[in-house]
Protein backbone atom coordinates (compact mmCIF):
# COMPACT_ATOMS: atom_id res chain seq x y z
CA UNK A 1 0.00 0.00 0.00
CA UNK A 2 1.37 3.44 -1.00
CA UNK A 3 1.24 6.02 1.77
CA UNK A 4 -0.24 9.48 1.19
CA UNK A 5 3.17 11.21 1.20
CA UNK A 6 4.59 8.85 -1.42
CA UNK A 7 1.51 9.31 -3.59
CA UNK A 8 1.91 13.08 -3.38
CA UNK A 9 5.59 12.79 -4.31
CA UNK A 10 4.73 10.72 -7.38
CA UNK A 11 1.93 13.04 -8.46
CA UNK A 12 3.98 16.22 -8.20
CA UNK A 13 7.04 14.69 -9.84
CA UNK A 14 5.12 13.15 -12.73
CA UNK A 15 6.12 14.75 -16.01
CA UNK A 16 3.47 13.77 -18.52
CA UNK A 17 4.06 15.08 -22.04
CA UNK A 18 1.33 17.48 -23.17
CA UNK A 19 -0.58 16.96 -26.39
CA UNK A 20 1.09 18.82 -29.24
CA UNK A 21 -1.53 21.24 -30.50
CA UNK A 22 -0.40 24.24 -32.53
CA UNK A 23 -0.75 27.71 -31.09
CA UNK A 24 -3.52 29.70 -32.73
CA UNK A 25 -2.39 32.16 -35.39
CA UNK A 26 -1.67 35.59 -33.94
CA UNK A 27 -1.59 34.46 -30.30
CA UNK A 28 1.70 35.28 -28.62
CA UNK A 29 3.11 35.68 -25.16
CA UNK A 30 4.27 39.02 -23.82
CA UNK A 31 2.94 42.24 -22.38
CA UNK A 32 -0.72 43.21 -22.41
CA UNK A 33 -1.57 45.45 -25.35
CA UNK A 34 -4.33 47.77 -26.44
CA UNK A 35 -5.48 45.07 -28.88
CA UNK A 36 -5.73 42.56 -26.01
CA UNK A 37 -7.90 45.00 -24.06
CA UNK A 38 -10.15 45.49 -27.09
CA UNK A 39 -10.65 41.73 -27.52
CA UNK A 40 -11.57 41.38 -23.84
CA UNK A 41 -13.96 44.33 -24.06
CA UNK A 42 -15.66 42.70 -27.06
CA UNK A 43 -15.89 39.37 -25.20
CA UNK A 44 -17.39 40.86 -22.02
CA UNK A 45 -20.97 39.57 -21.86
CA UNK A 46 -21.07 39.23 -25.65
CA UNK A 47 -24.07 37.07 -26.64
CA UNK A 48 -23.07 33.82 -28.36
CA UNK A 49 -24.17 33.41 -31.96
CA UNK A 50 -26.81 30.68 -31.95
CA UNK A 51 -29.08 29.19 -34.58
CA UNK A 52 -31.75 31.61 -35.71
CA UNK A 53 -35.35 30.93 -34.69
CA UNK A 54 -34.31 28.28 -32.14
CA UNK A 55 -35.58 28.21 -28.55
CA UNK A 56 -33.29 26.37 -26.13
CA UNK A 57 -34.79 24.87 -22.97
CA UNK A 58 -31.75 23.55 -21.10
CA UNK A 59 -30.78 25.87 -18.26
CA UNK A 60 -34.34 27.13 -17.73
CA UNK A 61 -36.49 26.74 -14.62
CA UNK A 62 -39.90 25.07 -14.83
CA UNK A 63 -41.61 28.47 -15.03
CA UNK A 64 -39.20 29.67 -17.71
CA UNK A 65 -39.74 26.46 -19.69
CA UNK A 66 -43.48 27.19 -19.71
CA UNK A 67 -42.84 30.77 -20.87
CA UNK A 68 -40.44 29.64 -23.59
CA UNK A 69 -42.89 27.08 -25.00
CA UNK A 70 -45.71 29.61 -24.89
CA UNK A 71 -43.59 32.18 -26.75
CA UNK A 72 -42.66 29.66 -29.44
CA UNK A 73 -46.18 28.19 -29.66
CA UNK A 74 -48.60 31.00 -28.68
CA UNK A 75 -51.66 29.11 -29.94
CA UNK A 76 -50.89 25.80 -28.22
CA UNK A 77 -52.75 26.58 -24.96
CA UNK A 78 -50.94 23.81 -23.08
CA UNK A 79 -51.90 22.87 -19.50
CA UNK A 80 -49.42 23.88 -16.80
CA UNK A 81 -48.36 20.32 -16.02
CA UNK A 82 -46.77 19.99 -19.47
CA UNK A 83 -43.95 22.32 -18.43
CA UNK A 84 -43.34 20.11 -15.41
CA UNK A 85 -43.05 17.07 -17.65
CA UNK A 86 -40.63 18.83 -19.96
CA UNK A 87 -38.55 20.13 -17.05
CA UNK A 88 -38.24 16.61 -15.63
CA UNK A 89 -37.23 15.28 -19.03
CA UNK A 90 -34.44 17.85 -19.24
CA UNK A 91 -32.73 17.25 -15.91
CA UNK A 92 -33.82 13.80 -14.69
CA UNK A 93 -34.10 11.90 -17.96
CA UNK A 94 -31.38 13.73 -19.91
CA UNK A 95 -33.33 13.77 -23.18
CA UNK A 96 -31.47 15.22 -26.15
CA UNK A 97 -34.40 16.02 -28.44
CA UNK A 98 -37.93 17.25 -27.71
CA UNK A 99 -39.19 14.40 -29.88
CA UNK A 100 -37.83 11.99 -27.24
CA UNK A 101 -40.02 13.31 -24.40
CA UNK A 102 -42.31 10.28 -24.23
CA UNK A 103 -44.62 11.79 -21.61
CA UNK A 104 -45.87 14.14 -24.32
CA UNK A 105 -48.03 13.07 -27.24
CA UNK A 106 -46.25 12.36 -30.50
CA UNK A 107 -48.09 15.20 -32.20
CA UNK A 108 -47.13 17.71 -29.48
CA UNK A 109 -43.50 16.65 -29.70
CA UNK A 110 -43.54 17.15 -33.45
CA UNK A 111 -45.26 20.53 -33.11
CA UNK A 112 -42.62 21.66 -30.61
CA UNK A 113 -39.83 20.58 -32.92
CA UNK A 114 -41.38 22.39 -35.89
CA UNK A 115 -41.74 25.51 -33.72
CA UNK A 116 -37.96 25.53 -33.27
CA UNK A 117 -37.92 24.31 -29.67
CA UNK A 118 -34.66 22.55 -28.90
CA UNK A 119 -33.24 20.93 -25.77
CA UNK A 120 -29.78 22.40 -26.25
CA UNK A 121 -27.66 19.24 -25.98
CA UNK A 122 -24.42 18.89 -27.95
CA UNK A 123 -22.82 15.67 -29.24
CA UNK A 124 -19.54 14.37 -27.85
CA UNK A 125 -16.92 14.49 -30.60
CA UNK A 126 -14.22 12.61 -28.71
CA UNK A 127 -13.58 11.14 -25.26
CA UNK A 128 -10.14 10.69 -23.68
CA UNK A 129 -9.82 8.61 -20.51
CA UNK A 130 -6.81 8.91 -18.20
CA UNK A 131 -5.38 6.08 -16.14
CA UNK A 132 -6.95 7.48 -12.96
CA UNK A 133 -10.42 7.51 -14.50
CA UNK A 134 -10.48 11.24 -15.18
CA UNK A 135 -12.26 11.71 -18.51
CA UNK A 136 -11.99 14.59 -20.95
CA UNK A 137 -14.85 15.24 -23.36
CA UNK A 138 -14.48 17.24 -26.54
CA UNK A 139 -18.00 18.51 -27.15
CA UNK A 140 -18.98 19.60 -30.64
CA UNK A 141 -21.04 22.78 -30.63
CA UNK A 142 -23.61 23.84 -33.21
CA UNK A 143 -21.01 25.95 -35.05
CA UNK A 144 -18.61 22.96 -35.22
CA UNK A 145 -16.18 24.36 -32.69
CA UNK A 146 -14.98 22.12 -29.88
CA UNK A 147 -15.11 22.89 -26.18
CA UNK A 148 -13.61 20.69 -23.47
CA UNK A 149 -15.05 19.54 -20.17
CA UNK A 150 -13.63 17.09 -17.64
CA UNK A 151 -15.24 14.51 -15.37
CA UNK A 152 -13.23 13.69 -12.24
CA UNK A 153 -14.34 10.61 -10.29
CA UNK A 154 -13.34 9.84 -6.70
CA UNK A 155 -9.91 8.30 -6.15
CA UNK A 156 -10.89 6.08 -3.23
CA UNK A 157 -13.87 4.06 -2.07
CA UNK A 158 -14.63 6.34 0.87
CA UNK A 159 -15.56 9.09 -1.62
CA UNK A 160 -17.14 6.86 -4.27
CA UNK A 161 -20.23 9.07 -4.52
CA UNK A 162 -18.12 12.13 -5.34
CA UNK A 163 -18.02 13.17 -8.99
CA UNK A 164 -16.66 16.55 -10.02
CA UNK A 165 -17.13 18.22 -13.38
CA UNK A 166 -14.78 20.94 -14.58
CA UNK A 167 -16.84 23.06 -16.97
CA UNK A 168 -15.84 25.59 -19.59
CA UNK A 169 -17.47 28.99 -19.92
CA UNK A 170 -15.97 30.15 -23.22
CA UNK A 171 -14.67 28.60 -26.42
CA UNK A 172 -11.02 29.41 -25.82
CA UNK A 173 -9.92 32.37 -23.71
CA UNK A 174 -8.74 35.91 -24.53
CA UNK A 175 -6.65 36.41 -21.35
CA UNK A 176 -3.63 34.29 -22.48
CA UNK A 177 -2.04 33.51 -19.11
CA UNK A 178 1.47 32.40 -19.99
CA UNK A 179 1.32 29.01 -18.24
CA UNK A 180 -2.16 27.99 -19.46
CA UNK A 181 -2.88 26.05 -22.65
CA UNK A 182 -6.35 27.45 -23.36
CA UNK A 183 -5.29 31.01 -24.14
CA UNK A 184 -2.62 29.80 -26.56
CA UNK A 185 -5.34 28.17 -28.63
CA UNK A 186 -7.13 31.45 -29.24
CA UNK A 187 -10.60 32.77 -28.40
CA UNK A 188 -13.78 32.27 -30.43
CA UNK A 189 -16.85 33.15 -28.36
CA UNK A 190 -18.78 32.89 -25.10
CA UNK A 191 -20.78 29.77 -24.36
CA UNK A 192 -24.55 29.95 -24.04
CA UNK A 193 -26.25 28.87 -20.81
CA UNK A 194 -27.48 25.61 -22.31
CA UNK A 195 -23.98 24.82 -23.61
CA UNK A 196 -22.59 25.16 -20.08
CA UNK A 197 -25.26 23.06 -18.36
CA UNK A 198 -24.95 20.45 -21.12
CA UNK A 199 -21.39 19.71 -20.00
CA UNK A 200 -22.61 18.63 -16.57
CA UNK A 201 -25.24 16.30 -18.06
CA UNK A 202 -22.65 14.84 -20.44
CA UNK A 203 -20.47 13.85 -17.49
CA UNK A 204 -23.42 12.37 -15.60
CA UNK A 205 -24.37 10.27 -18.62
CA UNK A 206 -20.86 8.92 -19.06
CA UNK A 207 -20.30 7.97 -15.43
CA UNK A 208 -23.87 6.86 -14.75
CA UNK A 209 -24.12 8.87 -11.55
CA UNK A 210 -24.99 12.33 -10.33
CA UNK A 211 -22.41 15.09 -10.34
CA UNK A 212 -21.75 16.28 -6.78
CA UNK A 213 -19.36 19.19 -7.43
CA UNK A 214 -18.90 21.70 -10.22
CA UNK A 215 -15.83 23.88 -10.77
CA UNK A 216 -15.76 26.59 -13.43
CA UNK A 217 -12.09 25.97 -14.13
CA UNK A 218 -12.24 24.71 -17.70
CA UNK A 219 -11.73 26.77 -20.84
CA UNK A 220 -12.36 30.49 -20.58
CA UNK A 221 -12.76 33.25 -18.01
CA UNK A 222 -16.21 32.88 -16.36
CA UNK A 223 -16.49 36.52 -15.31
CA UNK A 224 -16.31 37.61 -18.94
CA UNK A 225 -19.51 35.65 -19.53
CA UNK A 226 -21.66 36.35 -16.48
CA UNK A 227 -24.79 36.76 -18.60
CA UNK A 228 -24.65 32.99 -19.23
CA UNK A 229 -22.60 31.72 -16.29
CA UNK A 230 -24.98 33.08 -13.64
CA UNK A 231 -28.08 31.42 -15.16
CA UNK A 232 -26.05 28.20 -15.52
CA UNK A 233 -25.13 28.35 -11.84
CA UNK A 234 -28.78 28.86 -10.95
CA UNK A 235 -29.80 25.88 -13.06
CA UNK A 236 -27.11 23.59 -11.61
CA UNK A 237 -28.27 24.53 -8.12
CA UNK A 238 -32.06 24.67 -8.53
CA UNK A 239 -32.80 22.40 -11.49
CA UNK A 240 -30.07 19.78 -11.21
CA UNK A 241 -30.00 19.95 -7.41
CA UNK A 242 -26.34 20.55 -6.58
CA UNK A 243 -25.79 22.48 -3.35
CA UNK A 244 -24.62 26.06 -3.90
CA UNK A 245 -21.50 25.52 -1.79
CA UNK A 246 -20.52 22.65 -4.08
CA UNK A 247 -20.34 25.08 -7.01
CA UNK A 248 -17.04 26.95 -7.47
CA UNK A 249 -16.53 29.94 -9.73
CA UNK A 250 -12.88 30.57 -10.61
CA UNK A 251 -11.52 33.82 -12.03
CA UNK A 252 -8.19 35.42 -12.79
CA UNK A 253 -9.92 38.76 -12.26
CA UNK A 254 -11.91 41.04 -14.55
CA UNK A 255 -12.34 44.72 -13.57
CA UNK A 256 -15.78 45.72 -12.24
CA UNK A 257 -17.20 42.19 -12.22
CA UNK A 258 -16.69 41.20 -8.56
CA UNK A 259 -19.08 43.96 -7.53
CA UNK A 260 -21.72 42.57 -9.90
CA UNK A 261 -21.13 39.12 -8.50
CA UNK A 262 -21.37 40.34 -4.91
CA UNK A 263 -24.73 41.97 -5.63
CA UNK A 264 -26.10 38.52 -6.46
CA UNK A 265 -25.05 37.35 -2.98
CA UNK A 266 -24.31 33.84 -4.22
CA UNK A 267 -23.56 31.09 -1.73
CA UNK A 268 -21.21 29.47 -4.22
CA UNK A 269 -17.45 29.50 -3.69
CA UNK A 270 -15.34 32.16 -5.38
CA UNK A 271 -11.76 31.15 -6.19
CA UNK A 272 -9.38 33.86 -7.41
CA UNK A 273 -6.35 32.80 -9.43
CA UNK A 274 -3.51 34.86 -7.96
CA UNK A 275 -0.35 32.94 -8.99
CA UNK A 276 2.07 35.62 -7.78
CA UNK A 277 2.65 37.67 -4.61
CA UNK A 278 3.33 40.99 -6.34
CA UNK A 279 2.28 43.01 -9.35
CA UNK A 280 5.53 42.75 -11.34
CA UNK A 281 5.65 38.96 -11.30
CA UNK A 282 1.89 38.63 -11.77
CA UNK A 283 2.01 40.73 -14.94
CA UNK A 284 4.66 38.37 -16.32
CA UNK A 285 2.49 35.32 -15.64
CA UNK A 286 -0.95 36.89 -16.12
CA UNK A 287 -0.54 39.71 -18.69
CA UNK A 288 -4.11 40.95 -18.13
CA UNK A 289 -3.04 41.95 -14.61
CA UNK A 290 -1.70 45.12 -16.22
CA UNK A 291 -5.33 46.23 -16.56
CA UNK A 292 -6.33 44.97 -13.12
CA UNK A 293 -3.46 45.42 -10.61
CA UNK A 294 -3.16 42.95 -7.75
CA UNK A 295 -3.86 45.69 -5.19
CA UNK A 296 -7.19 46.54 -6.82
CA UNK A 297 -8.10 42.88 -7.25
CA UNK A 298 -7.47 42.04 -3.59
CA UNK A 299 -9.33 45.14 -2.44
CA UNK A 300 -12.32 44.07 -4.54
CA UNK A 301 -12.09 40.59 -2.99
CA UNK A 302 -12.29 42.18 0.46
CA UNK A 303 -15.37 44.14 -0.61
CA UNK A 304 -16.88 40.93 -1.97
CA UNK A 305 -16.44 39.29 1.44
CA UNK A 306 -17.93 42.33 3.20
CA UNK A 307 -21.11 42.00 1.14
CA UNK A 308 -21.49 38.22 0.93
CA UNK A 309 -19.71 37.08 4.13
CA UNK A 310 -18.28 34.33 1.93
CA UNK A 311 -14.50 34.13 2.14
CA UNK A 312 -12.62 34.12 -1.15
CA UNK A 313 -10.13 31.32 -1.72
CA UNK A 314 -6.96 31.90 -3.72
CA UNK A 315 -5.34 29.66 -6.31
CA UNK A 316 -1.60 29.70 -6.76
CA UNK A 317 0.02 27.74 -9.62
CA UNK A 318 3.54 26.81 -8.54
CA UNK A 319 6.11 27.22 -11.33
CA UNK A 320 9.54 25.74 -10.66
CA UNK A 321 12.10 28.49 -9.93
CA UNK A 322 9.64 31.25 -10.84
CA UNK A 323 7.20 31.75 -7.97
CA UNK A 324 7.86 28.82 -5.63
CA UNK A 325 10.69 30.16 -3.48
CA UNK A 326 10.48 30.95 0.24
CA UNK A 327 10.63 34.67 -0.42
CA UNK A 328 7.56 34.29 -2.62
CA UNK A 329 5.72 32.47 0.15
CA UNK A 330 6.64 35.17 2.67
CA UNK A 331 5.55 37.94 0.32
CA UNK A 332 2.29 36.13 -0.44
CA UNK A 333 1.48 36.01 3.28
CA UNK A 334 2.28 39.71 3.61
CA UNK A 335 0.21 40.66 0.56
CA UNK A 336 -2.83 38.69 1.70
CA UNK A 337 -2.70 40.14 5.21
CA UNK A 338 -2.28 43.67 3.91
CA UNK A 339 -5.64 43.39 2.13
CA UNK A 340 -7.52 41.61 4.89
CA UNK A 341 -7.16 38.05 3.59
CA UNK A 342 -4.95 36.62 6.32
CA UNK A 343 -7.59 34.01 7.10
CA UNK A 344 -8.10 33.00 3.48
CA UNK A 345 -7.47 29.55 2.07
CA UNK A 346 -4.74 29.10 -0.56
CA UNK A 347 -4.92 26.22 -3.04
CA UNK A 348 -1.44 25.34 -4.30
CA UNK A 349 -1.37 23.87 -7.82
CA UNK A 350 1.90 22.31 -9.06
CA UNK A 351 2.12 23.41 -12.70
CA UNK A 352 1.00 20.90 -15.31
CA UNK A 353 3.01 20.68 -18.53
CA UNK A 354 1.72 22.74 -21.45
CA UNK A 355 3.20 22.63 -24.94
CA UNK A 356 4.60 26.02 -25.89
CA UNK A 357 5.13 27.21 -22.30
CA UNK A 358 8.72 27.38 -21.04
CA UNK A 359 8.16 26.49 -17.41
CA UNK A 360 8.96 23.45 -15.33
CA UNK A 361 6.99 21.56 -12.73
CA UNK A 362 8.24 22.24 -9.17
CA UNK A 363 9.78 19.44 -7.14
CA UNK A 364 7.71 17.73 -4.48
CA UNK A 365 10.11 19.10 -1.87
CA UNK A 366 9.61 22.67 -3.10
CA UNK A 367 5.83 22.29 -2.98
CA UNK A 368 5.90 20.90 0.55
CA UNK A 369 8.27 23.64 1.71
CA UNK A 370 6.04 26.35 0.24
CA UNK A 371 3.00 24.85 1.94
CA UNK A 372 4.83 24.57 5.27
CA UNK A 373 5.94 28.20 5.04
CA UNK A 374 2.36 29.38 4.57
CA UNK A 375 1.05 27.18 7.35
CA UNK A 376 3.74 28.42 9.71
CA UNK A 377 2.33 31.90 9.09
CA UNK A 378 -1.19 30.56 9.90
CA UNK A 379 -2.37 30.66 6.29
CA UNK A 380 -4.54 27.65 5.49
CA UNK A 381 -3.53 25.85 2.35
CA UNK A 382 -3.90 22.60 0.46
CA UNK A 383 -2.07 21.04 -2.48
CA UNK A 384 -4.24 20.14 -5.44
CA UNK A 385 -3.51 16.64 -6.66
CA UNK A 386 -3.26 16.74 -10.46
CA UNK A 387 -5.78 14.47 -12.17
CA UNK A 388 -5.85 13.38 -15.80
CA UNK A 389 -2.30 14.38 -16.72
CA UNK A 390 -1.91 11.60 -19.27
CA UNK A 391 -5.06 12.76 -21.07
CA UNK A 392 -4.04 16.45 -21.03
CA UNK A 393 -7.11 16.96 -18.84
CA UNK A 394 -5.39 18.48 -15.80
CA UNK A 395 -5.66 22.08 -14.64
CA UNK A 396 -4.36 24.48 -17.29
CA UNK A 397 -4.04 21.83 -20.03
CA UNK A 398 -7.33 22.24 -21.92
CA UNK A 399 -6.79 23.24 -25.53
CA UNK A 400 -7.73 21.90 -28.94
CA UNK A 401 -7.13 22.79 -32.56
CA UNK A 402 -10.84 23.47 -33.14
CA UNK A 403 -11.64 25.96 -30.41
CA UNK A 404 -10.79 28.76 -32.83
CA UNK A 405 -11.23 27.09 -36.22
CA UNK A 406 -14.43 25.04 -36.72
CA UNK A 407 -14.31 21.40 -37.78
CA UNK A 408 -15.00 20.83 -41.46
CA UNK A 409 -16.08 17.18 -41.30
Amino acid sequence: MVDKESALEHNISENSSPLEIPRAKGVRDGVWTKRDAEVVEQALDAPPKLKKDATYLLGLSEEAVADAIMAAMPDANLPAYRAKQVHKALYAQHVRDVRDITTLSKQLRQDMHEAGIRIGRSPVHKTVVAADGTTKFLVRLHDDRLVETVGIPALNKSEKERLTVCVSSQVGCPLRCTFCATGKGGFARNLATHEIVDQLLTVEEHFGQRVTNVVFMGMGEPLLNLRNVLPALRSMNKDVGIGARHLTLSTVGVPNTLKRLAERNLQSTLAVSLHAPNQKLREQLVPSAKAYPIEALLDDCAKYFAVTRRRVSFEYALLGGVNDQMEHADELVSTLRKHGHGGAHVNLIPWNSVEGAEFRRPSAAAVRSFKHRLETANVQCTIRISRGLDAAAACGQLRNANQKIPLTT
